[in-house]
């Protein structure tokens, strides 16, 4: 089994700054891509950002330029910074973890239960 944590969500000031961590932990021997969804009320959840084993990033485009995505592949934890918010920005954050492999083989994705992240103006 494997479990997500996050943390580093709360409130803050439009133009303020936050950072989003996510730890993944268990039966685990690699995981190929960790990112970012957000699921606004009333909304789809929507793709933010991710990044894989080697470091390539992807980002939507509301947020390039203000969000940075970084991972710890020794710690299996993923980062996103989050500067210049904006209060459409709020949002639950949900971390993925894909393509997690474990020490049997057997391949799946995770999801974390979100934290909540609000911009306030």
């Amino acid at each position: 089994q494997v479990q997500l944590v996050e943390s580093g969500g709360g409130l803050v000031q439009a133009g303020g700054s936050l950072r989003l961590s996510c730890a993944a932990s268990g039966y685990i021997r690699s995981i190929n891509t960790m990112g970012w969804y957000r699921q606004a009320p009333g909304e789809q959840r929507e793709l933010v950002a991710t990044i894989t084993r080697s470091g390539s990033t992807n980002y939507a485009d509301s947020v390039k330029g203000r969000f940075t995505i970084s991972r710890d592949n020794s710690e299996n934890t993923v980062y996103l910074q989050m500067n210049s918010l904006k209060r459409e920005d709020t949002a639950v954050y949900y971390c993925l973890a894909g393509g997690v492999t474990a020490p049997s083989g057997y391949r799946m994705d995770y999801w974390g239960k979100g934290t909540l992240v609000t911009v306030s103006s």
